[in-house]
Order: structure tokens, then sequence, then C-alpha cells
């Protein structure tokens, strides 16, 4: 990118940012005030304080070679002037995170992501640096780079570097001086331990950006890649050798604005679905394209490359979603876990449903990132041959996938606790694939209930839990979850 193009770029970006400013304040007294908001209620309520706890009730054991830290995050509003328009993916983010050692719980503590916007409501010092744009949420991811944990969002603002001990720090493209978009969902190559990432500018709706950033948090490469319409691109995936851009018909929305919407993000019938292989090595004019009939991906389990040429990734499919509710992902709609297989020789894609079940939050062992691989993990969202309900707690289970075998099981965590995204851990560095600790944060559907941490044995899928450490507190169903190491 050229000194023009990158000045062109931010004058973009500050007018975008100046008239959607001004669009906002404008909309968002338009929405008729309503308490009702799924999002604000039951397991998904904020909580009101930050907690601090090292009496904690431990039953079971807790695997000696679990060092680090179990990271949590999701949206915790200190404030909601309108339930009826508030979205759950733009709530102020909040960190939870259990720290294990030797066998024993040493701690559990939540604070809240130190954003100025968040430092100001709680009249707290500002952290170091600046945010990028208006948009000054992060609350969506939690990973281990660099020697810091960052905190992720989507859309244009930078990742928050926080401590061992979950305080907030600065804000930054982790140890660059460099002030671009990120992501919440990079992809660690296994091999190297670098970041690769698809990030976009919701206020730079013309280009996303292909991402690398070394193990020392500096940019290693930077690709920009012309799109139309300002698609949301959530997730990516990637094989050794290229890069998936998941291009889809969920765009951003000034017609969203101007309902009041705080998401400015919907379905568009005139945007095409496509998904890019890009070579590592090679440029924008490099990319394969492939067309696909319309639909979404949020989350993708794994890609990689056959000898043939071929690549095969695999997802969490939506047939549609943002087409009802401006409060969250409501709508009603038919999710499956499925293999898409990029055809070299003809340029078409092969879809194969691997499970029905409809789900989300796919994980595998991380050190099979890019590569060939056995074990699926994810949580359904309902039942078999019905429509994905976020009403429908009672279909929450975790899904062991075993894609050798075609088989797979289910895991309920009991009739009154529903689980987040769960986690696999391998027991140890050179573990066979499969064998490992499998851990989540449940949570009560009675919200007057403490949540729990819940250590389960990959190999004993069925049995009782490896461990269930009781929380003080109650944590909110929120998004993502990591593991960290941290001896």
């Amino acid at each position: 990118m050229s000194i023009s193009d990158i000045r062109n770029n931010i004058v973009s970006s500050k007018l975008m940012t100046a008239a959607v400013t001004k669009l906002v304040d404008f909309t968002q007294n338009r929405v008729p005030y309503d308490a009702n908001n799924p999002f604000l209620s039951g397991p998904f309520s904020p909580v009101k304080e930050e907690v601090f706890s090292t009496d904690l009730v431990v039953h079971g054991e807790i695997p000696s070679s679990l060092n680090g830290v179990f990271l949590r995050i999701g949206p915790n509003p200190i404030e909601v002037k309108n339930p009826a328009n508030y979205n759950w993916f733009v709530g102020d983010g909040m960190v939870h995170g259990l720290r294990l050692k030797e066998g024993k719980a040493l701690w559990y503590k939540n604070r809240y992501i130190g954003t100025h916007r968040v430092h100001e409501k709680l009249g707290r010092k500002k952290i170091a640096g600046q945010p990028r744009n208006s948009n000054d949420i992060v609350n969506t991811n939690l990973i281990g780079h660099a020697g810091k944990i960052w905190a992720l969002i989507e859309s244009g603002p930078l990742p928050i570097a926080l401590d061992a001990e979950l305080n907030s720090l600065q804000y930054g493209l982790f140890n660059s001086k460099d002030n671009y978009p990120f992501t919440a969902h990079p992809h660690t190559d296994p091999d190297t331990g670098e970041l690769h990432a698809i990030c976009y500018d919701a206020l730079l709706p013309m280009q996303v950006y292909y991402q690398v950033i070394d193990i020392d948090g500096q940019i290693k490469k930077r690709i920009t890649v012309p799109v139309k319409h300002g698609p949301m691109m959530h997730d990516c995936s990637m094989t050794k050798t290229k890069m998936l851009i998941l291009d889809f018909p969920v765009t951003f929305s000034f017609e969203q604005m101007l309902k009041g919407a705080q998401l400015p993000y919907a379905w568009n019938v005139k945007h095409s679905a496509r998904v890019g292989l890009l070579p590592k090595d090679g440029t924008a004019t490099d990319i394969r394209w492939f067309d696909i009939e319309p639909c979404m991906i949020f989350h993708t389990f794994n890609a990689y490359d056959l000898d043939n040429g071929d690549v095969v990734m695999d997802a969490c499919v939506h047939d549609k979603t943002f087409t009802e509710s401006i409060q969250g992902p409501v709508d009603k709609q038919k999710i499956q876990f499925e293999r898409w297989t990029f055809q070299h020789s003809n340029n078409q894609v092969k879809r194969e449903v691997i499970s029905a079940i409809p789900q989300e939050f796919p994980r595998i062992d991380e050190r099979y990132t890019s590569k060939p691989y056995r074990f699926a993990y994810s949580i359904s969202v309902g039942n078999e041959g019905e429509l994905a309900d976020t009403a429908n707690l009672n279909a929450n289970n975790l899904l062991v996938h075993d894609l050798k075998n075609g088989e797979t099981l289910k895991y309920s965590f009991g009739e009154e606790y529903i689980t987040g995204e769960v986690v696999f851990v391998p027991k140890h560095r050179d573990s066979e694939e499969g064998d490992g600790w499998l851990i989540s944060y449940i949570h009560a559907i009675d919200a007057t209930k403490p949540s729990k941490v819940v250590i389960l044995d990959s190999k004993r899928i069925g049995q009782e839990p490896q461990t269930v450490i009781d929380l003080p507190v109650r944590v909110p169903l929120g998004f993502h979850a990591n593991w960290v190491e941290n001896k």
C-alpha cells in the first residue's frame, strides 16, 4: 500500500467515523423504550461487581499439568439506556479468569476490559494508548501472545493488553507501533507460533486485510484485499499454504442504523457469497475465488491442503442470520457442521454434512491447526431436525466428533446448567490427538445461582467429570474462552 493510499484511508475513516457518530446519536433515541431483551436477562444478564476470590471449592482432582489461567470473555454492559436496542455484541467487555497451578485453584477474578470508554464510566485512570475509532469496545476473544494476554474484537478497534492478573495495560496492535484493525479470530501456526488473520475496519467497507503477526508481536506481513458492501468477517481459516477469506452476505447497513440498531450489520441479498483462497506467499491478485450458495460462517473448525491441490475446510454453516432482531442472534436458523472441499480442477465446492445437529463454538486440538485432524468439539444450540433457537437452553450439549469413525458423542452438564465454549488442552505436549482435558465455564439456568468450571477427560466422555470448581459468582453467558499457559 502506498503512502497516498494510507493517507486516503485515514481521511476516509475519519469522515466515516464522523458521519456514523452523528447518525448513531440521531437514531438511538428513536427506538421506543422496551425493558424486554433476552440478552439482558436470565443467564445472559450482566453481573454488577468485579470480584476476586481465593476461597474456591474443588470437587475431584485438578490435573497437575494445568498451570495457567482459564479465560472467558463476553459483554457485561455497565449501563443500558434502552434495552430495546441494546445488542449483545456491543456490551462492555469483561474477562473472567481461573488460575490453576500444581493441582490447585489459586484464584478466580473478573475484570472489565479497560477501554477509555469503560474507565470513564468507572471513574478510573485511562490506560496507555488510544482507541482507533469511536467504536471503543473490546469484548470478543482472549489469547496469549508475545508475553501478554490480549483482549480482541473485530471491525476496527485495537486489541488491549492484559497482565497475568487480568489488569488492562494498553491499546496496541500487539507490540508493534502500527495502527491497523485486527480481528477476534486470528489463527496460530503451531509450527512457527505466528498469528495469521483476516481483518476489517467497519468504516472502510471496500477492503479487508491479511495480516501476519510474528512471535515478538510485530507485523510481518500485510496485504489489502478489495471487497464490496463492507462484509462482516468474524473468522477465517488457514492451511499450511493458504488463507481462506470468508466473504458472505452479512454486510454493513445504514438501514439498520436508521432503525436504531447499535450493530449496523444485516443480511444482504445483493451480496454474493464466496470464499477466497489466498496463497500465504502471494498477493491479492493471486486469490482464487469460489462462489457458494448464500450462507454465513461465524466460526471454522479447521482447514488443510490435500495432495491433489484441493483444500478442505470444516465449519459451522448458518443458512442465514441477522434477518430479524437488532438485539442479537435470535433468528431461528439452520446450522450444520459441514465440510467444504475447494476443488482445484474445476473451481467447484463440494459440500458434505458431517453433523446436522445445530451447533456453534467449534474447537479442535490446536496443535493440528492447518493440518489433517481427527477430533472436533462444539456446542449444540438445538436438536437435530430443528432450527437453532437461542431460547432452547435444554438443547445445550458438548459434542465430540470423531471424524475418522464418523461418530458423535454428546455430553450434558445436567438439566440445571448449560455450557459455553469448551476448550481442549492436551494432557502433555506429546499426547496423541484427542487425549486431553476439555474445560468450560458452565452457567446455571437459574440466574440467582453461581457458575462452575468443569474439567472433563476427553478419553472418558460420558463419565463423571475429572474436576468441578465452584465459583463464588455467576458468569454471564458470553463469547469465547481460551487457556493461556503461565508457569
